[in-house]
């Protein structure tokens, strides 16, 4: 096992440490037990059996067995106590990495995202962290009761008969090399099979997630029989590990049984003079048994190492990239925004050099209405990202209030700029809980955040009002429905900086007036940024920016560049007014 992969496991182990050391303790005691059991009953068949007595001093066999039936309870006791303990510390270990890889990836950056599928932290966080669980909850406790258990077990043997103890013995090397060759062949196997079965989880979770596309193109039976050839590939996957995995326990068994016939055979032959009563050779017998059992589980544990150390390495291989982790807590908080933005000589490519904006400068003021301009793939989106800061810029400045947003902290901020988005995401919590977004707020300033929002009609039409649990994504409400839950979101936060991204265009024209009058009533001293391919909604605006390319060719108001001849922005809009009339 790599430096690395300890390292990880120790990482994780130190939280527990305490409790692994008391439920080791606890099984030790179970161990004790389990070696003075076959003692009790070789004293029983030697010293009373054999010569047909029932007690011997205060002894009898009536006190043996009582103190047999003590062990046998007790050891239950610790057993319970052993199981429902190491159950509650994987439940901790899981409660404990499951938040740490949602903490993770809520905090990590959006270039993370962007080259991490999301089935694949859905993965990260349930299936691999499934896996390690068992190791907490079978293994970490299990193997030190084995090991000290093989040792008692051991000298238990020697001191009956060493010269027979040695010679059972000679069937341990056969055992660990058996043992190497197998895992090492079932390690690359489980490897394999755990990549498969991550691929087939992805595809799982995609397909579940675009369910509904899957439907709008028809495609049902191509994915059904993607599905079925990956559950092929995981089918033949297993065979090898299934394969192994038998084959161990089958040579196990073969060992064991091996090791009671040469106990056997050597009393029966007297081998090197080894004449045992029957009695230690019912010990013998026991104990060679119950050291293949330990054995046996050390084996199997490997497995599920294996397992869990593949999964371990996954997420860790997450968990330790701090580079995408954004920074929260450093950095300047702006007591009062007024909203005035600079683009200075910003370049900007999401890899290498395959610029999407270059050398952009402009200026917006503070409470100035801004729109972007541009076919699609011009720039207008990735200016909105970098001015919230979900990607860093390669030259150039970005200046909030005169003040580079490097500089100011990301919670302040993006707690300042609100976004509405072409397809707002939805909760699937209550109509309350999707507009205050785990931030109180009275009853009072709802209703009217919702009448501001021109959302009165459409939350009084609902059964249960505000307290209306929306399905999943919203997919009980129309686009529209969701777009003025999002500008009842917005309106709930009043950030200092309005952006609108193609938000009112599943809207109707009734409700998109009485929303542009609830957006100038409520921006009227705050700076509004918008994206829009429909130009009637931005003629009033204070400036139009016009990108081609990721460049700005032109910048004005709507009288500007409509007059002006032969411009980019009067071509585009002639051309928008003509598709109208036709």
């Amino acid at each position: 096992m790599k430096n690395q992969t300890l390292k990880r496991i120790a990482k994780m182990l130190k939280p527990q440490t305490k409790s692994i050391v008391i439920i080791s303790m606890l099984a030790i005691l179970i161990n004790i037990g389990e070696v003075i059991k076959p003692y009790l009953m070789k004293l029983v068949i030697d010293d009373y059996l054999s010569s047909n007595i029932w007690s011997k001093g205060i002894m009898s066999i009536g006190i043996i067995g009582g103190i047999y039936i003590a062990i046998v309870v007790i050891g239950n006791i610790l057993d319970f106590v052993i199981t429902t303990a190491t159950s509650m510390m994987g439940e901790n270990v899981v409660y404990t990495l499951r938040n740490k890889l949602y903490k993770y990836i809520q905090y990590a950056n959006i270039p993370f995202h962007d080259k991490t599928p999301s089935g694949t932290l859905f993965v990260r966080i349930t299936s691999d962290v499934e896996d390690i669980t068992t190791v907490f909850k079978d293994v970490i406790t299990t193997i030190v009761k084995d090991i000290v258990m093989i040792m008692a077990l051991a000298v238990m043997m020697l001191s009956l008969n060493y010269k027979l103890s040695l010679i059972c013995f000679l069937i341990i090397p056969l055992v660990i090399v058996t043992s190497v060759i197998i895992t090492k062949i079932s390690k690359n196997v489980r490897e394999y099979s755990k990549h498969v079965k991550t691929k087939l989880n992805i595809f799982l979770a995609e397909s579940i997630y675009g369910v509904k596309l899957i439907k709008i193109f028809n495609r049902q039976y191509e994915k059904e029989k993607e599905c079925s050839n990956l559950c092929n590939e995981f089918w033949k996957s297993r065979i090898p590990t299934a394969f192994t995995e038998g084959m161990l326990v089958a040579l196990m068994h073969l060992f064991e049984n091996l090791g009671v016939a040469i106990i056997v055979w050597t009393v029966v032959n007297q081998f090197l003079g080894i004449n045992l009563a029957v009695g230690v050779i019912y010990m013998f017998v026991t104990y060679i048994k119950q050291i293949f059992e330990p054995i046996n589980r050390i084996v199997e544990n490997f497995e599920t190492i294996q397992e869990a150390t593949v999964s371990i390495n996954k997420i860790y291989d997450i968990l330790e990239h701090k580079e995408y982790i954004e920074e929260f807590e450093k950095g300047i908080e702006l007591k009062e925004v007024k909203g005035k933005i600079e683009f200075k000589n910003v370049w900007f490519a999401y890899e290498e050099e395959n610029w999407i904006l270059k050398d952009v400068s402009f200026t917006i003021e503070p409470g100035q209405s801004v729109a972007l301009v541009g076919r699609t793939g011009s720039g207008k989106t990735t200016i909105i990202n970098l001015i919230n800061r979900f990607y860093e810029i390669q030259k150039g400045e970005i200046l909030l209030d005169g003040i580079n947003i490097k500089d100011i902290n990301l919670r302040n901020l993006r707690k300042n700029i609100g976004i509405i988005l072409q397809d707002p995401f939805i909760f699937a919590k209550s109509i309350r809980e999707n507009i205050e977004l785990n931030e109180k707020l009275p009853d009072e300033e709802i209703e009217e955040i919702i009448r501001l929002a021109s959302a009165e009609e459409f939350i009084d039409s609902l059964p249960h009002r505000l307290e209306e649990v929306a399905r999943e994504r919203g997919s009980s409400f129309s686009a529209g429905q969701k777009q003025l839950l999002a500008f009842a979101r917005i309106f709930a936060h009043n950030p200092a900086i309005f952006i609108l991204d193609e938000a009112t265009a599943n809207i109707d024209t009734k409700t998109e007036e009485s929303i542009q009058n609830s957006i100038e009533k409520i921006s009227k001293e705050k700076t509004s940024i918008f994206i829009a391919h429909r130009l009637s909604t931005i003629v009033g605006v204070d400036k139009i920016i016009v990108l081609s390319n990721g460049e700005i060719i032109e910048q004005g108001n709507h009288n500007e560049l409509v007059n002006k001849a032969d411009g980019y922005y009067s071509k585009l809009y002639n051309a928008y007014y003509n598709s109208l009339t036709v």
